[in-house]
């Protein structure tokens, strides 16, 4: 996989410079792959990435898009703390099924398979027809900075903990767990047709309904406002179905 980057962290006080920071416990990662994300002050996504640890290192796997400014992000961070980070030229890959020996399971769904970071070939699979079929957001496509990172679904996603305490953005994220109803948000949706990913989703009466994303046989990720979502929608000259 050369669209993604691996950042290597070593150092004394790296699991509690995470824990500060990322939206889940970071101690999971003694149990294997912990998917996370950093948060802006007014909760909104930044990026999202997965943590493994490698003895006493833990390495970041990031969309290679995102991994200079993440590294010079976290280095604004850390301030004085025993925090090294290294920007690796290790490469990631990834196959479906059961994770193999030396291997990280997703945590996303089991339908997204495995992780490596040892040099192994990766296999040939359609994650978009994966992704859509269960509504998991990829970054740069439907993960944008507009975004809350609930209404992309990271609670299912187990991208989230509400139990690991404070972090950038926590005190956003939690609110909108416990003290309002979520109005809008990503979800599978059925399209007949195709149109370009962010096309506006649009009600019988023309108004904007959401956003179209990732397509695949019959199926697409939107982005809705569910209190218009109730009826015939179009985006382009497709037909969506909620």
């Amino acid at each position: 996989m050369t669209e993604r980057s691996i950042i290597a962290l070593t150092g004394t006080e790296t699991r509690k410079f995470l824990q500060g920071l990322t939206t889940n416990d970071v101690n999971g990662i003694d149990h294997g792959a912990v998917y996370t994300a950093v948060l802006t002050p007014q909760g909104k996504f930044m990026v999202d990435f997965f943590l493994v640890a490698e003895g006493d290192a833990v390495l970041l796997d990031v969309a290679a898009s995102e991994a200079d400014a993440l590294t010079k992000r976290l280095n604004m961070y850390k301030l004085r703390s025993d925090v090294t980070l290294t920007l690796t030229d290790r490469t990631v890959s990834r196959g479906a099924g059961a994770p193999p020996e030396g291997t990280f399971a997703d945590p996303r769904h089991p339908d997204l398979g495995w992780r490596a970071y040892d040099g192994r070939p990766g296999e040939d699979v359609d994650w978009d027809a994966i992704r859509v079929a269960h509504g998991i957001p990829e970054t740069g496509i439907e993960l944008t900075p507009d975004t809350y990172i609930l209404e992309a679904g990271f609670e299912r996603l187990h991208g989230v903990d509400f139990k690991k305490g404070c972090y950038v953005g926590q005190e956003v994220t939690a609110r909108m767990k416990h003290k309002t109803e979520l109005r809008k948000g990503l979800a599978t949706v059925a399209i007949e047709g195709t149109a370009p990913v962010g096309t506006p989703i649009l009600t019988g009466s023309g108004k904007e309904a959401g956003t179209l994303f990732t397509q695949s046989n019959g199926r697409a990720i939107a982005y809705l406002r569910f209190d218009r979502a109730t009826g015939p929608l179009t985006a382009g000259s497709a037909t969506i179905t909620a």
